[in-house]
């Protein structure tokens, strides 16, 4: 092998192991969000869901489409999962004001208190993650 080829080599093996990382630090994240929804008695994809209703600037709630498209799913399974969420208490539809077409998804107190809960404890798994993925990033260049 030529110094070149070796040097390219070693390039690509650093890139394999960044990425591996990336990919180990990302499962654990998502392990870590599993079990600590389980704890509060909902699913990750719960947690998800309340999460992402508060993710957009300026307002206290998130449409049907939007959350399908944060929680890169199907607007069916999200009206399945908005059902469940309801049932549980965590949040409720409500027709919007300016597009009767439109639902908006709103937190309950209780899905509020979940929420709280968790993405306090998340928020202690990020510095992990970041880290992770600066790392990854600075060896693609």
């Amino acid at each position: 092998m030529k110094p070149d080829d070796e040097s390219a080599a070693a390039v690509e093996k650093s890139r394999y192991e960044a990425l591996s990382n990336f990919r180990y630090m990302l499962r654990c994240f998502l392990r870590f969000s599993e079990d600590a929804a389980r704890v509060e008695g909902i699913t990750a994809l719960q947690y998800q869901l309340l999460l992402h209703t508060q993710g957009f600037d300026g307002r206290e709630w998130a449409s049907i489409s939007e959350l399908a498209e944060r929680l890169q799913t199907q607007v069916h399974g999200v009206v399945a999962l908005v059902t469940r969420c309801e049932q549980a208490g965590l949040v409720r539809r409500r027709p919007s004001a300016e597009d009767r077409r439109q639902v908006e998804v709103h937190l309950l107190a209780a899905g509020r208190r979940k929420l709280e809960r968790l993405a306090g404890l998340h928020s202690g798994q990020l510095p992990a993650l970041v880290d992770a993925v600066t790392f990854a990033s600075r060896m693609r260049d």
